[in-house]
């Protein structure tokens, strides 16, 4: 789903993806740098934004190619060993295109791809950033996409307030009520009645 105000949403939609026409476009020959003319002839092949493929995709004007950050040399390597790949190099937003992207690609194992690559890399990231609470940065940072990212940060913050709390020197404070001297009740202020 959109968020109108998400910068992270508007910079998923502005990555560029490949698609077919499905159709002859006229009027948008300033897509395609190398038509001479204002049209897109039918099968062109030509990278726009995402915003604008799922555009033409919702009106049956273009098929949308599978990106090259999801194709079987990346699943590959991801299947091999999914901490290891460097996931922010190919799609700083891995996942967040790829869930958008998945129901308009006719590769439908792409949604099943991108939950085991999520899946096997998430217990390493909290790991890490549970066992890197007070270290400086770790080298993996740089390997995590945009939504990795800040799961390890909200991990590691986390982790960093328990770590606090418990070597914290006082757990338990006084409520202010308690701290101030109570009134005298008017059978007090003569001592004991006898």
């Amino acid at each position: 789903m959109s968020h109108y105000y998400d910068i992270d949403d508007i910079i998923v939609d502005e990555e560029l993806v490949s698609v077919v026409f499905q159709v002859t476009a006229n009027g948008v020959g300033l897509l395609d740098p190398g038509s001479e003319t204002n049209s897109v002839e039918q099968g062109a092949k030509i990278d726009v934004t995402f915003w604008l493929a799922q555009e033409l995709y919702l009106r049956e004007a273009a098929s949308i190619n599978l990106p090259m950050h999801f194709n079987q040399k990346t699943r590959k390597e991801v299947q091999a060993d999914p901490e290891c790949v460097d996931l922010r190099s190919r799609c700083p937003y891995f996942y967040e295109l790829g869930y958008k992207i998945a129901p308009m690609v006719a590769d439908k194992e792409l949604g099943t791809f991108i939950s085991l690559t999520f899946n096997g890399r998430y217990k390493e990231i909290l790991s890490k950033s549970h066992g890197a609470a007070f270290a400086a940065v770790p080298k993996f940072l740089p390997r995590l996409t945009k939504e990795e990212t800040n799961l390890y940060e909200a991990a590691r913050n986390s982790m960093i307030a328990f770590k606090e709390w418990r070597l914290g020197v006082s757990r338990l404070e006084g409520a202010s009520v308690l701290g101030r001297k109570r009134k005298p009740i008017i059978g007090e202020m003569h001592g004991p009645t006898p």
